[in-house]
């Protein structure tokens, strides 16, 4: 289309200032082809792109796989060493067994959020729909993160509320996406803090707040908050760990989800993470 336009107002401007036709026609057809290299050039640029992403991502994908049966091999391992099974083990190297399984679980962690984002890059990830409890899965949530709230001084409170129907979406994923939140939460609220989550009606969707009033986001960083593998500068100051998927992901369902994601993080006073999904649609 641009060509064609280009190539109209070309000889439109053409006839009007030049009056040999032949020289007309000679610089239309000039800029037509300029054009029309210009746009392979493009052309062919974008298509290398996108081949080396999905190079990237088949790669990620295909490393993650690879690591998860040496790693559930070696978690085995330490899971008979710390057993005892095979001989008494002192309390030094219980110690040490106790740091593998943690570096362990945590790489499990990671290679399960790197198959995830392959799958979102690659329009390979499935979501099973069907009908759920949030408010259900929230406690339960709650009540998995109960040490590890403790741990940190946290105190977590949910307000259950009364009435709230049943949502339409991916339990499993709508599940991960909470755990972040939750997770985050927890990780970077300070000094006995607070957590307080929030699920409620509005109109056809259903709203989750989780709210802390941990480090915050730095102005400078809220444009990122969503990007893969991006942390604000003030978080590695509390947890050097982390990967800076987990909210990449999280939007990437509620995004599919049929739902919206946001926070607000006032400076100094915490952040406050939402997402909508929709409610169940009554059956006729």
């Amino acid at each position: 289309m641009v060509v064609i336009i280009a190539a109209v107002a070309t000889y439109y401007i053409g006839t009007k200032y030049i009056f040999d036709p032949r020289l007309v026609a000679l610089i239309v057809l000039m800029v037509s082809t300029i054009l029309f290299v210009v746009g392979f050039i493009i052309s062919q640029s974008f298509e290398r792109l996108a081949e080396a992403n999905k190079i990237k991502s088949e790669f990620v994908s295909i490393v993650s796989h690879q690591l998860r049966t040496p790693l559930s091999n070696l978690g085995w391992a330490i899971e008979v060493l710390m057993s005892g099974k095979l001989g008494k083990t002192d309390h030094r190297q219980f110690e040490y067994f106790v740091i593998l399984r943690e570096n362990i679980v945590r790489m499990n962690e990671l290679i399960k959020d790197l198959l995830m984002v392959s799958r979102i890059q690659t329009q390979t990830l499935f979501f099973s729909e069907k009908e759920f409890s949030l408010v259900e899965l929230v406690q339960e949530l709650i009540q998995d993160f109960k040490v590890v709230a403790q741990a940190s001084n946290v105190n977590v409170i949910f307000d259950q509320p009364q009435n709230i129907p049943l949502v339409f979406a991916d339990p499993f994923k709508i599940r991960q996406v909470v755990e972040n939140l939750l997770d985050n939460a927890i990780r970077y609220t300070q000094n006995k803090g607070e957590v307080r989550i929030k699920i409620e009606t509005q109109g056809n969707r259903i709203y989750f707040a989780i709210q802390d009033n941990g480090v915050g986001i730095p102005q400078k960083d809220q444009k990122q908050i969503f990007q893969r593998f991006f942390r604000a500068d003030n978080v590695m100051k509390y947890q050097t760990q982390g990967s800076g998927l987990g909210l990449y992901i999280s939007k990437s369902i509620i995004d599919k989800s049929g739902g919206k994601i946001g926070f607000i993080s006032p400076k100094g006073q915490g952040s406050t993470f939402w997402f909508t999904i929709p409610i169940l649609k009554a059956k006729v």
